[in-house]
C-alpha cells in the first residue's frame, strides 16, 4: 500500500534544504562582519568557502528534489474545503521557492566567479570561474544574490505561515511533511 503524501526521500531533502537555507542566512551575517581578507587575515576564506559548498550542495539537492517530485508524484488529495485560490497560492509558493533557491545559488556562484576567488566543492572538485576578475560584475551579482536572498526569506515566510495555518487546523497537510 502506498502511503499518502510525499516520498521519504522528498521529505528528507525538504528538511535538509530548509535547515541549510536557515544556516546560510544566519551565518552570512557573521561572515560579512569578518574583517576583509589580507595576507594576515586568510581565515575569512574558510567561512566563505563553506558558504559556497553548502550553496552548491543546495542546487544539487534542489535538482534531486525536483527529480523525485516529478518521478514519484505525491499522492495528495486536494481538499474541497479550501478555496481554489489557496491551492493556487500553495503551488505558486513552491514554484517561486524553487526558482529563488536556484537564483540565489547561481547569483552567488557568479559573484564568486567575478571576485577572483576560486570555488571548490567541499575542497575537492574545482569549479571554473564563469568570468574574469571584475569588481563591477562581482558587485552586480552580489547585489542580485542579496536581494534574491531577501525575496527567498519572504517567500519562505509565506510557506511557513501556510504550514502553521494547516498545523493549527490540524489537517493532514503538515503531517505529510513531518513523518518519515
Amino acid at each position: 500500500m502506498q502511503r499518502e503524501g510525499y516520498s521519504r526521500t522528498a521529505v528528507i531533502i525538504h528538511w535538509v534544504l530548509a535547515v541549510s537555507i536557515f544556516f546560510l542566512f544566519i551565518s552570512s551575517w557573521w561572515m560579512l562582519a569578518l574583517p576583509l581578507p589580507s595576507e594576515d587575515l586568510v581565515y575569512r576564506a574558510f567561512p566563505f568557502q563553506l558558504h559556497k559548498n553548502i550553496g552548491i550542495t543546495l542546487v544539487l539537492l534542489l535538482g534531486l528534489l525536483l527529480y523525485v517530485r516529478f518521478k514519484h508524484r505525491p499522492r495528495v488529495e486536494i481538499s474541497k474545503e479550501y478555496p481554489r485560490w489557496m491551492h493556487r497560492l500553495a503551488v505558486a509558493d513552491h514554484v517561486i521557492l524553487y526558482l529563488l533557491i536556484f537564483a540565489v545559488c547561481i547569483s552567488g556562484y557568479l559573484s564568486s566567479s567575478f571576485s577572483g576567488w576560486g570555488t571548490t566543492w567541499w575542497w575537492t572538485v574545482g569549479f571554473p570561474n564563469w568570468g574574469w576578475e571584475d569588481e563591477e560584475l562581482n558587485i552586480f551579482f552580489s547585489d542580485i544574490h542579496l536581494w534574491t536572498c531577501w525575496a527567498l526569506l519572504a517567500v519562505a515566510a509565506v510557506h511557513i505561515s501556510g504550514a502553521l495555518y494547516h498545523a493549527f487546523r490540524n489537517d493532514r497537510v503538515v503531517r505529510r511533511m513531518l513523518r518519515l
